[in-house]
């Protein structure tokens, strides 16, 4: 298919005269037609500092991409900034975005028959977006990464979006003043770049680097420094190369290369959303992955890195100690790699790894020897239950226990869980739930990093827990579990709790119980019915009807035939 693509770019004849035509009115001159046809997804935006430097590195590559010996050709893709719509109806739009963006970048890429594809992002969902694109086309692609946000500082702290979020709480709690408040938010994103922990971007670049997709040791550069405009010109470079030799991204994204990413994610303590994308991914590679195989690769793989949201660090200290390449080079030395795997530069994984020590700097503590990892086993679990029959994803890092069973406390969105919990409404062994926020129920699954965050701000983080069919941050940790599925809004197990039920979140035994029999949870679930749609029009009303369950990726183009 991709060679068929390319003869018809670069082999008009006389009968695709207009179209040369119009390639001249946007700067095509007659040797130009003999090149390879590159598309530069340009993800720069002023809406976020994710994206807000995108432009000028899209730029580099364009130009590196011509001494290099092709015609790139750039057109632009759209961002929400989660952090910005966090906690609104806005944050509706985050995950639908993905979709969006993929759709975008596909629709171009096919459209205008493309060589190859350059895609380049910065927030959360530009980079799962992109990338099931490139799963989609399979032409030559690779993926730059607008790069991470250097950490704020007030008061000697180290400082990320996240902080903001917390000093909320904390300031409800009366544990901050109103001007340590505004000095957190005046102080927590110094520049351009995504946020600064361990969180949704910096975990995706990270199994981008791991998936083969992009440049080794590209993922955790910092947006604003030299070496992220040298690695943007080396990845237009290696993507020539790609399409030379015609290394196509199926043959990269293999089942062992999702394998590699979700190791990689488990070692660094990354983001719950990283289930949820890969597995999106993999669905557009149509590579079988499934939610099983994440907790099976979570049972082997330890914890090595103390990054941000539970651990001290951000991502350019985790880079100037190896980043990683190191992790994954103690993870090859273990046998937690396939090493032969193949990446878009044309070498393996292990070749790539060759010289990278097989034992990190021994003056730092981000990056942990294999023997004395933070965690023993990887922090995203997969929990199941009647309360989750097709599975939950539980962050369990940072917590000090890893069972808790309470009364349920029981809310049908976001916005009425954080005034109960900003109002104190909330005590140590109550276990939140919030529904009607999935995929199709939201729709749009938002993100709970409001009252995540305002119950670690309330000193409640090892003693409250939280369950939802919506997502969480990046940023989030404590006892939660995100992704429940079947969703309510479908007649998940979820819809049908009750204030005061009783509740089990057992992260050892990869439970999640409603303690209700089950005469009278088919008694509930006979009497329920399912909300009227509150969007009936446009694109979330597009997405609502598309959406898939969560357990396999919340994607919207799984089987819409059969």
């Amino acid at each position: 298919m991709a060679d068929n693509r390319r003869s018809r770019v670069i082999t008009y004849g006389v009968a695709r005269t207009p179209n040369r035509a119009m390639l001249r009115a946007v700067g095509f001159t007659d040797t130009d037609f003999d090149k390879p046809i590159v598309g530069v997804g340009n993800a720069h935006s002023t809406i976020t500092p994710c994206n807000v430097g995108i432009g000028a590195l899209a730029a580099q590559a364009e130009q590196a991409l011509r001494e290099a010996g092709a015609m790139p050709v750039s057109f632009g893709t759209i961002t929400i900034s989660d952090g910005i719509s966090m906690g609104t109806e806005g944050m509706k739009y985050s995950l639908v975005s993905r979709e969006v963006i993929a759709d975008a970048i596909e629709t171009v890429g096919n459209g205008q028959c493309l060589d190859g594809m350059l895609a380049t992002g910065g927030c959360d969902k530009n980079m799962p977006g992109a990338m099931i694109a490139i799963a989609r086309m399979n032409i030559p692609a690779i993926f730059v990464y607008g790069g991470t946000i250097k950490p704020g500082r007030y008061k000697g702290q180290d400082l990320t979006i996240v902080s903001a979020f917390e000093a909320v709480g904390q300031y409800a709690a009366g544990k901050l003043s109103v001007e340590d408040l505004q000095g957190v938010e005046r102080n927590a994103c110094p520049g351009a770049g995504a946020c600064g922990g361990m969180y949704t971007a910096n975990t995706m670049s990270s199994a981008f680097e791991a998936l083969g997709m992009s440049l080794m040791g590209s993922s955790t550069l910092c947006a604003e420094d030299p070496e992220k405009v040298q690695s943007a010109r080396r990845s237009a470079q290696v993507l020539v190369d790609a399409i030379q030799e015609q290394r196509l991204p199926r043959a990269i994204m293999t089942r062992q290369a999702f394998e590699n990413a979700f190791a990689v994610v488990m070692a660094l303590g990354g983001s719950t959303n990283a289930v949820l994308h890969l597995l999106a991914i993999a669905n557009a590679a149509e590579v079988d992955f499934s939610i099983d195989d994440v907790e099976t690769i979570r049972r082997q793989v330890p914890v090595l890195c103390e990054l941000k949201p539970s651990g001290r660090f951000v991502t350019s200290q985790f880079h100037e100690v190896g980043g990683t390449p190191q992790v994954m080079k103690i993870l090859l030395a273990h046998g937690l790699l396939h090493g032969a795997c193949l990446t878009v530069s044309g070498h393996s994984i292990a070749e790539l790894l060759a010289d990278i020590p097989a034992e990190p700097p021994s003056d730092q503590d981000i990056i942990r020897p294999f023997k004395q990892p933070l965690y023993p086993q990887g922090h995203l679990a997969i929990l199941r239950g009647n309360l989750a029959e097709e599975g939950a994803v539980a962050k369990v890092t940072g917590i000090k226990q890893r069972r808790i069973t309470g009364p349920a406390r029981v809310f049908d969105s976001e916005e009425g869980a954080l005034e109960a919990i900003l109002a104190d409404q909330i005590v140590a062994g109550d276990i939140v739930v919030i529904r009607y926020e999935g995929p199709k129920g939201g729709p749009g699954m938002r993100e709970m990093l409001a009252p995540t965050s305002a119950i670690i701000g309330k000193g409640l983080g090892d003693a409250v827990g939280l369950i939802t069919d919506g997502r969480f941050s990046g940023g989030t940790y404590g006892m939660v579990v995100g992704h429940v599925a079947p969703e309510a809004a479908v007649g998940g197990t979820i819809a049908l709790v009750r204030e005061g039920d009783e509740i089990t979140i057992d992260a050892d035994r990869n439970l999640l119980m409603l303690h209700v029999a089950d005469t009278e949870i088919v008694q509930r679930r006979a009497a329920w019915q399912p909300p009227r749609p509150i969007y009936r029009r446009g694109v979330l009303a597009k997405y609502a009807k598309l959406v898939s369950s969560a357990s396999i990726g919340a994607v919207t183009d799984k089987d819409l035939f059969d």
